[in-house]
This record gives structure tokens, C-alpha cells and sequence, in this order.
């Protein structure tokens, strides 16, 4: 499968040149502050990028099989159990502004910047993956499922995230460090209600995704409440 070809459909092809461009200037950014500085303090920055493109990618080649008709099976499910696992690396990336916070840096403000146009990037590649399985969900079981299927998306990627920057765990170690994962996994599930902290920011951040997400989707469907153009007035 033609991967540049999948993406660049006349349904995507705006969309995925718009995040290509961003993510390019988000990188220039990233690197310019290494040259300027000579520090690879944020250099992190454009790795966690690289991984935000991942779900696009996986989300992008399970659409296409979903459209050829192949919806049901066994490498549709692998594309999209696969796309599960590394969304979480999309919205991951706005938990490294805690970098900002661990002593004061002489370029606290434009740091930030550079972090949040980074973490704002990858949570654009990550709702355009995730609205692109929506669609999937939404044709094969309705509409409301498509909508419960995202608060549990948000919910699973909130809790993904917590691996992440709690437990320190890649999305790969599912793979290379299934029971280390297991253990971790087991250990944030039993571990003593007193400390709240780490499931209130579950809660929290489970909630600005899937705000964020409703807010976006209804941006995506603004220009169909816009006035038609009267006879003889130029379109926008």
C-alpha cells in the first residue's frame, strides 16, 4: 500500500500537508534553539513529534482498508488496535512542559512556546486520527457509539499517558516489556486511594481531550452552517 498515495487523497491531502508543514517549523524551531543555545535540552521535542505522526500514519492505512472494503478484517483490527496504542503519544506531548518547571531558565517564554506549538501540533496529528476512526466507528455501529467509543479513547489515552510519565513506560514496551508493563499496570490499579494525584490528572486530562476533541469537531462543521454566497458574490 502506497502510503504517500493514502495520504495525500483529496480528502486528506490538505489536512496532512497543512501538519507536515507545522510539524517542519515546529522541528526548524527546535533545532535553531540547539544551535543557538548549544544545548540538546529540548532536541526530545522532535522525537516525540516523529511519534505523534505515528497514529496519523496507522489511522490513515486502517481508513483506507476500511473504504476497500476489508473493514472486518484481521489486519484491519491489527492497524487499529496498533493506532490505540500509540495515540497516546499524540497528547503526550504536552505533558513535557513539567521540563519548564524543574529550575528557572533565562528562556522560560519562548521555551514555552516552543513546547506548546510542539504539544499543540501533536494533539492536531492525534484528533485528525482520531476523527478519521470515528468515521470508521460511527459507519459501522452509529453514531452515539462513535461518541462513547471517544470518551473511552480519551479515558484509555489518559491512563496511557499516566504510564508514560508516571511509570515511565514506551508504547513499544507493551511489546519488548509485556510484564514489566503488566506489573506497573497492576500496581497503579492497587495502590492506596490516599494518593490522588496521579488519578485526578487521569480524570483531568481525560476531560481536556475529549473537550478538546468536541471543540475541534465542531469547528471541522462551521462551514456548513456559513450562508450560502448570493448570485454574484465572490466565494470565500
Amino acid at each position: 500500500m502506497n502510503l504517500l498515495k493514502v495520504a495525500l487523497r483529496r480528502e486528506t491531502a490538505l489536512t496532512v500537508l497543512a501538519l507536515t508543514f507545522a510539524s517542519g517549523v515546529s522541528v526548524a524551531l527546535v533545532v535553531a534553539r540547539i544551535i543557538w543555545t548549544w544545548k540538546l535540552r529540548y532536541g526530545f521535542l522532535a522525537w516525540n513529534l516523529f511519534l505523534a505522526w505515528i497514529p496519523l500514519i496507522l489511522a490513515l492505512l486502517a481508513h483506507e482498508k476500511y473504504q476497500q472494503g476489508a473493514g472486518r478484517s484481521w489486519r484491519f483490527f491489527v492497524l487499529g488496535g496498533a493506532w490505540l496504542l500509540f495515540f497516546p503519544n499524540a497528547p503526550y506531548i504536552f505533558t513535557d512542559l513539567i521540563h519548564l518547571t524543574t529550575r528557572f531558565l533565562p528562556h522560560f517564554w519562548v521555551d514555552l512556546v516552543l513546547v506548546l506549538m510542539c504539544a499543540l501540533t501533536g494533539l492536531v496529528l492525534g484528533f485528525v486520527s482520531l476523527f478519521l476512526m470515528q468515521a470508521i466507528v460511527s459507519r459501522m455501529f452509529g453514531r452515539l457509539p462513535s461518541w462513547i467509543f471517544i470518551a473511552a479513547v480519551a479515558g484509555l489515552s489518559s491512563f496511557g499517558i499516566y504510564l508514560g510519565r508516571f511509570l515511565r513506560f514506551n508504547s513499544w514496551d507493551v511489546l519488548f516489556q509485556p510484564v514489566k508493563v503488566y506489573h506497573g499496570i497492576g500496581q497503579s490499579l492497587t495502590e492506596p486511594w490516599s494518593n490522588t494525584a496521579p488519578r485526578a490528572f487521569m480524570v483531568l486530562f481525560a476531560t481536556f481531550l475529549f473537550l478538546a476533541y468536541v471543540m475541534l469537531y465542531g469547528l471541522t462543521h462551521l462551514q456548513r452552517a456559513m450562508p450560502a454566497a448570493s448570485p454574484g458574490e465572490a466565494p470565500n
